[in-house]
């Protein structure tokens, strides 16, 4: 099983207030941590994209871009790329040279998006939030597929016989459907044959479970072979030397941002006995010491059998230095041991 590192590139307070400064700061950091996981061993790290002044990040293709050049092994992938509000030939334009940069290890990650603020500002209508994705990811396949397209779809102009350029290094740039549990978007990663990465960012992980089994259902219904399926879990992790400073360093910034973003969603705030019991040996949050963190992910694989885990760290403010603490604990002893133990199940 892959292991890897995905972020928003969350700001605190002090860098939203300073804005150009803050940003360039928190991108600063995130270089380094880019880095870091590199150099531990870690499998992959991904870049979301959000269009709110609480993220640092709008371009993920810019700044693993940046990265491509400073490390060396480490697969580099958007978490998520918004689809829907984009332009296909853009994006693989963009992640190719990525690939390129990088000597082959760009991927893109597409998904509908959690926010919406990137609808009205790149002038797409709300009303098409499912149809955008549905034609464009179609379009991105076929992208994909050859250097030459002709395209007719209903929400994007068309296209005859024009080539796409520059091509990756790597024959097909890897695409995974980022999911958040919509099982109408289940079905359609496992009628398309594409790998899908399933967030789950609250509540019970074996409530999943039907989910993942649907998407292979899906998948081997519409002629997909079995063995080339992959699925890939998204979670919220923070790993510290004890499970209380964990707990610690994680829980102020992670309950502010489930708090606010919780106002507009219409959520209760979140609350101290509300984080521990996600945080529980069955619960979704996997924020605690090493050991604590290898058991989670072993769980979910007894759960899921799934191919990647994707640990989202630095949920809200959290410190730098503590950051790169906690990619290292992930690095140099979570990983190992969970790799040790998953070889044994061969």
């Amino acid at each position: 099983m892959e292991l890897g590192v995905y972020t928003f590139a969350d700001l605190s307070p002090d860098q939203v207030k300073n804005k150009g400064k803050g940003s360039h700061q928190r991108i600063s950091e995130l270089m380094e941590e880019i880095k870091l996981a590199d150099q531990v061993g870690l499998d992959v790290f991904a870049v979301g994209e959000h269009h709110r002044p609480d993220y640092a990040v709008s371009a993920p293709a810019v700044v693993l871009g940046a990265a491509a050049v400073v490390t060396k092994k480490i697969k580099l992938s958007s978490a998520v790329t918004v689809l829907s509000s984009d332009d296909p030939v853009r994006v693989y334009q963009q992640f190719s040279t990525v690939d390129l940069l990088s000597g082959g290890r760009a991927e893109i990650m597409a998904g509908r998006g959690s926010f919406i603020e990137s609808f009205p500002l790149f002038g797409y209508n709300l009303k098409d939030y499912d149809a955008l994705f549905a034609e464009k990811i179609e379009m991105l396949i076929k992208l994909n597929e050859g250097e030459r397209i002709t395209w007719k779809g209903k929400l994007r102009p068309s296209i005859e016989n024009l080539g796409i350029y520059p091509r990756p290094l790597q024959e097909k740039l890897p695409l995974w459907i980022a999911i958040g549990g919509t099982p109408e978007s289940v079905a359609r990663a496992g009628l398309l044959g594409i790998p899908m990465a399933l967030a789950i960012i609250g509540g019970m992980p074996d409530k999943f479970a039907p989910l993942v089994q649907y998407y292979r259902d899906s998948a081997i219904n519409a002629g997909h072979k079995a063995e080339s399926l992959q699925v890939g879990i998204n979670s919220f992790t923070w790993i510290s030397d004890t499970s209380q400073q964990a707990t610690k360093e994680f829980y102020p910034g992670y309950a502010d941002v489930m708090t606010r973003i919780g106002r507009e969603r219409g959520w209760a705030p979140m609350t101290v006995e509300h984080f521990e019991m996600m945080r529980s040996k069955t619960g979704s949050l996997l924020v605690g010491s090493p050991q604590e963190v290898i058991d989670k992910i072993l769980y979910e694989h007894e759960l899921f059998g799934h191919t990647r885990y994707m640990a989202q760290m630095g949920v809200g403010a959290t410190d730098h230095k503590r950051a790169m603490h906690a990619i290292e604990l992930y690095g140099d002893v979570v990983a190992p041991a969970v790799r040790k133990a998953l070889s044994g199940l061969k």
